[in-house]
């Protein structure tokens, strides 16, 4: 497998300011032969096939940056067709923006091109930069490539690509039948319920800080578009979000990562997260869970672990089956939080729910 790590990196003034470039001319082909192909197969109906560097001799500024970095520019294009055609839902490639465009460009190991040492990285076309190595990556491992990227509170980072990495799964097949998996089902409060108690903290991280974003929006709406406080304004409330972001990345590594020790198989429930949040009243709080993100931390990590995680249908009754006597009701009303049931069964809906994605997902794993 491949594994990425991230650190932070301090450039100098200098380097920041071909950082900058490096960004902007991995942006203009992008647009550049994005709009070619367009207009290519609206000539000929036939798809365009060209690289950065036949744009070099209009545009020489090319040169001053990291070839590498535009070479992988063709690849993201491709890559972002081929996902268009396989999935239309996606989308088609879009063009990117210089100001709401995200910041960043790869380039590959070649040569030892690339060096890597306790306290800082060499890049391509860039001395020795700073970075805070908070760990280390693990022993075996070979250095693939390096994507560099700027937030837009004005911080930089590395994300560091290693493949080699075995997954623990020299343990045999537990016996499911008597294995410990854990249910899970999806909450509009508290992210997800489980089959079992699991101490969690209160979630919710958007609307804990959402007086505080909006009064630093409502700072930004009064400053002059294109100003110095405009931009000072605008630094701050990237701040905010990105504070409530990693407060949302931390939790959900943490919760993932215990759930991914102690037990041997997780079950969810294989429902559209990005159909849900484009309700019009749940978006916000679905959003602000999320469930989807966790959903794909919990997956990775449970693969590290030789561990599997089991997706039951969407259209699984979980929340109308009774998870003793196994009664499906005809009709369940959203509001209706407390399941009741003619044996005598009055447990919380979700957590009902996420006793009946356990079992099926045994029943699954056993068949």
């Amino acid at each position: 497998m491949n594994i990425a790590y991230r650190f932070r990196i301090y450039p100098t003034e200098e380097q920041k300011i071909f950082l900058g470039k490096t960004f902007g001319c991995c942006r203009f082909p992008y647009n550049q032969m994005l709009n070619d192909k367009i207009r290519e197969y609206e000539k000929t109906k036939k798809m365009l096939k060209h690289t950065p560097a036949m744009y070099k001799k209009e545009y020489p500024f090319l040169k001053e940056v990291d070839s590498l970095a535009l070479a992988n520019v063709q690849l993201h294009l491709e890559k972002a067709y081929k996902n268009f055609f396989r999935d239309p839902k996606i989308g088609f490639p879009r063009f990117k923006s210089k100001h709401h465009s995200r910041n960043s460009y790869t380039t590959n190991v070649v040569n030892g091109n690339i060096l890597v040492e306790s306290k800082r990285i060499r890049l391509p076309k860039l001395k020795w930069i700073a970075m805070k190595k908070h760990r280390e990556p693990a022993e075996g491992l070979c250095l693939k490539s390096v994507t560099v990227s700027m937030e837009p509170s004005g911080k930089y980072f590395a994300s560091l690509l290693y493949e080699g990495y075995s997954c623990e799964n020299q343990a045999a097949e537990p016996d499911y039948s008597t294995a410990r998996i854990l249910g899970i089902d999806y909450a509009m409060q508290g992210m997800a319920v489980f089959s079992e108690k699991i101490e969690t903290e209160e979630a919710g991280f958007f609307r804990k800080n959402e007086k505080r974003l909006a009064r630093e929006q409502r700072k930004l709406s009064r400053c002059v578009r294109g100003s110095h406080n405009y931009e000072l304004q605008k630094k701050k409330v990237a701040k905010c979000h990105e504070k409530i972001r990693n407060q949302r990345r931390d939790y959900l590594h943490k919760l993932s990562r215990k759930i991914a020790d102690g037990y041997d198989a997780v079950a969810v429930e294989d429902i559209d997260m990005k159909a849900m949040s484009q309700c019009r009243h749940f978006g916000k709080s679905i959003q602000d869970n999320g469930y989807g993100m966790f959903r794909e931390m919990l997956d990775y990590k449970l693969l590290w672990k030789g561990k599997k995680m089991v997706k039951v249908d969407r259209f699984f009754p979980s929340s109308k089956k009774c998870c003793q006597c196994g009664r499906i009701k005809q009709e369940l009303k959203l509001s209706e939080r407390v399941y009741h049931c003619a044996c005598g069964n009055e447990m919380d809906r979700d957590r009902n729910a996420a006793i009946n994605i356990r079992e099926e997902a045994r029943r699954m794993l056993t068949a």
